[in-house]
């Protein structure tokens, strides 16, 4: 398992020593106990305050309500086209938990729709971004409410890495908008780009210091844990990890071979990111000092297969952690796709 530390977050070349997470295995991995099973290419995961969730399908289109052992559906997103690595993906919801928000491929591009939620039923869904481009692969997908009260959107290239560049196109990006689908007024371009320069964003967290981190997917070499400012080119398509060419680039603070990681989810708990990896089929721990990670740490490796999302329970005591092995890529085992619970 090879995962590697940055120096520093601009232009540093690849570093000559191997840090290779066996040598950090002695961390314990959190307890697991099974929420629910059978779900079909479950993406996106919103812990609720009364300890339930709300999951999405992609290729169901699907949203479900999961509470006291009962799964319950509550909405189809009628409008979504799942193809390839998209459908329904992402969803985020308000702070004061009355709007719920998922991210989806539609016929001709990726969207966003809000939707009432009063505890039990999901409203009509209202679109409020629309024309971030769409493609077979590479659609993003993942929501955050910010410690600000915006919402930031992972977007992909759909495999053209020229859109990454283009600070006029919403792909390839994060976007930080407000609850409305407007622009935050004070992103730096004037549109909905808060950054630029990615391949495909899966993963976004903030820490407790309103930090900004996010996963991303590399083409044959470096998979990214990328710490996120506003404004930031991270580089692809010129450089996959970090870059030794360009000081205006933002290098990772963490690389993965793409074979331990293809970092989907992200999550911030008691002080250390948890990433979801799905072709390396295990969470990884990276443990913070400030905005400096720790070595990473692997665990459940191969247990549970493929792993898509992962979140904070509402209370703070845990995470759900979500399998993805029904999405065309993984090896199903009975009672696939699973949503887990992970205590200390």
């Amino acid at each position: 398992m090879l995962a590697m530390l940055m120096s520093c977050s601009t232009a540093a070349s690849q570093p000559s020593a191997d840090t290779r997470t066996g040598g950090a295995a002695a961390a314990q991995a959190p307890k697991v106990s099974e929420v629910t099973s059978g779900l079909t290419s479950p993406w996106g995961l919103v812990a609720l305050t009364d300890g339930s969730t709300l999951l999405s399908e992609r290729d169901t289109r699907r949203i479900l309500h999961l509470a006291g052992g009962r799964v319950r559906h509550v909405r189809t997103i009628e409008d979504a086209r799942p193809l390839g690595e998209g459908g329904l993906l992402g969803l985020a919801i308000t702070q004061d938990q009355q709007k719920v928000f998922a991210y989806y491929t539609a016929e001709n591009d990726n969207r966003l729709v809000s939707m009432s939620w009063n505890g039990r039923d999901l409203g009509e869904p209202t679109v409020i971004l629309a024309g971030v481009p769409k493609g077979g692969r590479h659609n993003g997908g993942r929501l955050a409410l910010g410690p600000d009260g915006y919402l930031y959107v992972g977007t992909g290239e759909t495999g053209e890495g020229s859109l990454a560049q283009d600070t006029n196109s919403l792909g390839g990006k994060i976007l930080r908008i407000t609850t409305a689908g407007k622009p935050a007024p004070d992103n730096p371009f004037g549109n909905e780009v808060y950054s630029y320069g990615h391949r495909n964003v899966e993963g976004l967290a903030f820490d407790d210091e309103g930090r900004l981190w996010a996963s991303e997917f590399g083409e044959q070499t470096w998979d990214e844990l990328n710490l996120i400012t506003k404004g930031g080119n991270y580089g692809w398509p010129q450089a996959e990890g970090s870059s030794q060419n360009d000081d205006d680039l933002i290098n990772p603070k963490v690389v993965w071979e793409t074979s331990e990681a293809s970092p989907s989810g992200l999550a911030y708990w008691r002080g250390r990111l948890w990433m979801a990896a799905l072709r390396g089929q295990q969470l990884w721990e990276i443990p913070l000092e400030g905005a400096m990670p720790g070595q990473p740490v692997g665990h459940f490796t191969g247990t549970y297969g493929r792993l898509r999302s992962v979140t904070v329970t509402d209370d703070g005591d845990g995470l759900l952690l979500s399998s993805s092995n029904t999405d065309g890529r993984g090896v199903e085992q009975p009672g696939d796709d699973r949503l887990l619970q992970l205590t200390e």
